[in-house]
């Protein structure tokens, strides 16, 4: 057979179209030969082969296998042979037909892998959820499953981080989601404090949950192609992020000054009364549950108001300029339809709020605009 290799470790079967029984007596040859060799085999290309499953050669005699990538194939599971690369450090199947059950070996996450594998690529197959067993792999720092039939995002994600020997916690670090039918991002996914890039383009997504602020080594964020109407103001948090897509998106044009606005309550208007007037008393003057409703207040985020909320606010949605780079459209919550929301105090532009807020509804900069969705 020939082979095309870039060293002893590394043997490249890619594109040939060998046979099933072809390629395992090649690899166990190989094995055989390896036994007796200090040369291990640390690199198996098999990609555009038509394999239709793993080579059961593969179940020993390659311990020290890094990287194994057979995509492009038409393989509908990955089997039991897998368990046994107990070096493995990179899985490349992308291009398949998994995603059906059995897509994956029973005992994955007990298996050496869940503390080996690093880097694990499944795009373009026929995953309908994100498998169980995957969230598992607690070593994994890239995880790909962009174009397939994802429903959803579990919570279980935020299992994918490790404690390391110096008791730091350290988690996934790319996730790709992208091409999916996802329509909502888990609170949970902002429990992966090593995440640096984020992909969940041309899903079906419509709002950000403000915990994905808490991402602090976020770096590129790519939300194109999606159903956001607007950004959570907590997004200015992301100091680190670099890139930030949002193309395609219904991204709102008009500052909406008013919403949907019912009055407050008897109860939530003697509230604001005490709060703002600073209306002194103690744990013994008022009922438990008036006492915990007072706590619930919410200033105003305008400090030229000062006022607070409880049960009835406002929606309001601000451009604001990020990192001198996008005009994003973030939403606001005010305690009134006559206060009017800052937006000085989170923009790094020379533009003034006031020469915001007098701008025409109909002719809102169009190329702020652009801004956003092009970013």
């Amino acid at each position: 057979m020939e082979e095309a290799a870039l060293g002893e470790a590394e043997l490249n079967w890619s594109r040939l179209s060998v046979s099933a029984e072809a390629l395992e007596s090649e690899l166990e040859a190989r094995a055989e030969e390896r036994r007796g060799s200090r040369e291990a085999l640390q690199r198996l290309l098999l990609p555009y082969n038509r394999l239709t499953s793993l080579p059961r050669a593969l179940g020993g005699g390659f311990p020290h296998l890094q990287l194994l990538d057979v995509s492009g194939n038409a393989l509908t599971a990955l089997g039991p042979e897998l368990l046994t690369l107990s070096g493995l450090r990179t899985l490349l199947a992308r291009n398949n037909r998994l995603g059906g059950p059995g897509s994956l070996p029973k005992g994955l996450a007990q298996s050496p892998l869940c503390r080996s594998l690093q880097v694990l690529n499944l795009s373009g197959n026929c995953f309908q959820e994100l498998p169980a067993s995957l969230l598992e792999l607690r070593a994994l720092q890239t995880l790909s499953l962009g174009g397939n039939q994802l429903q959803s995002i579990p919570a279980e994600i935020e299992n994918l981080r490790r404690s390391s020997s110096l008791e730091l916690t350290e988690s996934l670090e790319c996730l790709y989601l992208g091409g999916n039918f996802i329509k909502e991002i888990p609170p949970e996914l902002a429990n992966l404090p090593s995440l640096n890039y984020l992909v969940l383009c041309d899903n079906k997504i419509q709002s950000v949950p403000p915990q994905l602020s808490q991402l602090h080594s976020l770096r590129s964020l790519s939300l194109h192609n999606n159903l956001l109407t607007y950004l959570p103001r907590e997004i200015l948090n992301l100091i680190h992020l670099e890139e930030l897509s949002l193309r395609g998106n219904p991204l709102v044009v008009r500052f909406v000054r008013d919403l949907t606005y019912d009055p407050p309550t008897l109860l939530e208007l003697a509230a604001r009364t005490i709060k703002i007037r600073s209306i002194s008393y103690t744990p013994y003057d008022l009922p438990g549950n008036l006492l915990r409703y007072l706590g619930s207040a919410s200033n105003c985020p305008n400090p030229k108001c000062g006022g607070v909320y409880f049960d009835c606010c406002v929606r309001q949605i601000k451009f604001v300029d990020f990192c001198g780079k996008y005009r994003l459209p973030l939403m606001h919550y005010l305690c009134s339809p006559e206060c009017s929301s800052p937006c000085s105090s989170a923009s790094h532009s020379s533009t003034s709020q006031s020469e915001s807020d007098s701008e025409d509804e109909a002719s809102v900069a169009a190329h702020r605009m652009q801004k956003v969705l092009l970013g």
